[in-house]
């Protein structure tokens, strides 16, 4: 079965694009303590500067947000995922070092929370701890295990969440990592299920592609997927992800991208913008004219679930920079 590189890890979008969602469904007496009606910050720049050993591409993501309890108070949370097959030897250890750079930068505790992701059942860090004559130090912090929820199958099917099909996706594309017609069911059995769950198409897109992403098919398979996705979708009258839309503009990506030509996805980049979220400022014109070509490739991409202006100048102010 072909690999992902690190870099095409979605965690962190869709943690970003659903997060009380994810702390409902993964630490939910945390979420009955938070004030889910006052903004979220999400503190991309701040933790850069604490852990600027964090480079991009590993195989974990992680998030510092601040949030509010209900008592009106701020509330850092250091939210980690950890993605790579493997468990890290000093991944605890880790865990006390970014909570120790936050309280100096901040002056208050985070809360720290950890998702595992690997296939190891007995790795279960949670504590980081020394003792020496007269000084003693136990740190821990609140971890979950996806492998744990293979047990709750009939829940997850149940749940609304959408942190409920991430779960699932990730577990069987690890119960099928040998075996790609019966991914390629899976997959497809997923996919059906956001349809019939009621999903809204930005919903309905923003998980498939983090299904896509962790259940990679090779290319023999990946056609007949294809094929058998677009049958669905014509018989349910809702062409979301194989829409004429969707794949003309990536063959008009993949086109600019092989003969050079940036003006023209420039313009084809906007235009669709337009469509999606309205007239565009004279500003927006000139930083998206101001995108190099792998950022706008990236811009082409995520467009696609913009409903709003407020998204694109979000993305532009979180991506423009790091892509």
């Amino acid at each position: 079965m072909s690999a992902r590189t690190d870099q095409d890890s979605p965690w962190k979008e869709i943690l970003r694009q659903y997060f009380p969602e994810a702390i409902a469904f993964f630490f939910p007496e945390l979420h009955r303590l938070i004030d889910w009606s006052k903004p979220i910050e999400f503190l991309d720049k701040e933790f850069q500067q604490i852990a600027p050993d964090t480079e991009t591409g590993k195989r974990y993501a992680d998030l510092l947000v601040k949030v509010w309890r209900k008592r009106g108070k701020e509330l850092f949370l250091l939210l980690h995922v950890e993605v790579q097959a493997k468990p890290e030897a000093n991944f605890a250890e880790r865990m006390f070092v970014y909570a120790l750079r936050i309280f100096d930068r901040f002056r208050q505790p985070a809360v720290s929370l950890a998702i595992l992701c690997d296939s190891r059942i007995e790795w279960r860090p949670n504590r980081y701890e020394f003792s020496y004559p007269g000084t003693q130090l136990l740190f821990q912090f609140d971890t979950v295990k996806l492998l744990d929820y293979a047990e709750q199958w009939q829940g997850l099917e149940a749940s609304p969440n959408p942190f409920a099909t991430v779960v699932m996706a990730h577990l069987k594309a690890q119960e099928t990592k040998r075996n790609a017609t019966q991914r390629k069911e899976w997959k497809l059995s997923l996919i059906r299920r956001l349809y019939e769950a009621g999903y809204s198409r930005r919903e309905v897109l923003n998980l498939f592609k983090f299904i896509d992403w962790v259940m990679i098919l090779p290319e023999g398979v990946k056609q007949a997927f294809w094929l058998e996705l677009k049958a669905y979708e014509e018989e349910r009258k809702v062409p979301y992800i194989t829409s004429v839309e969707e794949i003309g503009f990536e063959r008009g990506v993949q086109q600019g991208r092989q003969e050079g030509r940036q003006e023209e996805r420039q313009s084809l980049t906007l235009l669709l913008l337009e469509q999606k979220v309205g007239q565009l400022s004279p500003s927006l014109h000139d930083r998206i004219s101001q995108l190099s070509p792998t950022q706008l490739e990236a811009l082409a991409i995520a467009l696609l679930n913009f409903s709003r202006l407020a998204e694109l100048e979000t993305w532009l102010e979180t991506y423009q920079g790091n892509l």
